[in-house]
């Protein structure tokens, strides 16, 4: 199924903001995230997105419905959880783009929407003079006992677009896992280009 992709803004994103929200608990379900998602706070987290006239929220699009998201600000406007980690590199806030996420359903992957949703985001980040562009990904333990047999990371995908981890610059932030009855804190490593 040929997959096309639209720049979501104001009432576009209105309109799209249950399937989006929906669409980000059913993919952060999945390992390694193991979500268990809000809708209500998923769809005001969504809306942060029309709201602010910087970001980006781009729709992979499958015979009209949404199937794929990847979203991007300013890191200065993003969750403060988010730009603490970056208080010892030296690297000022306002110079770094933040991708904030890319979900698509499995059966959509390979088809290069990874590369449209980078590229996208990072020809925003240029257009707003941005020097780096960084997005971050939950660490979890080798032997997670939810860990599929077959998980591949996508670190080597990461690399070949020009990112690279950024030593000990690691956010934390809390959700609750499937299963679970109280949100943990969980680490997630940046990775970081510059543009």
């Amino acid at each position: 199924m040929t997959l096309t992709y639209q720049i979501l803004s104001g009432a576009a994103v209105t309109a799209a903001l249950d399937d989006l929200a929906a669409l980000r608990i059913r993919v952060f379900g999945d390992w390694p995230y193991l979500y268990d998602g809000d809708l209500a706070y998923e769809r005001d987290y969504v809306a942060s997105y029309r709201d602010n006239p910087d970001a980006i929220l781009v729709a992979a699009l499958s015979q009209g419905q949404v199937v794929g998201a990847a979203t991007g600000v300013p890191m200065e406007d993003h969750e403060e959880d988010f730009a603490a980690p970056f208080a010892a590199t030296g690297i000022a806030l306002t110079d770094i783009f933040y991708c904030a996420e890319s979900v698509l359903l499995p059966q959509f992957r390979g088809q290069g929407a990874g590369h449209h949703f980078f590229d996208a985001r990072e020809a925003k980040a240029r257009e707003l003079g941005r020097t780096y562009a960084a997005f971050c990904a939950v660490m979890r333990p080798q032997d997670h006992p939810s860990r599929p047999a077959d998980y591949r990371p996508l670190d080597a995908f990461w690399r070949k677009r020009g990112y690279a981890p950024l030593d000990g610059v690691i956010a934390k932030f809390r959700w609750r896992d499937h299963g679970d009855h109280d949100q943990t804190e969980k680490p997630l490593q940046f990775w970081m280009k510059t543009l």
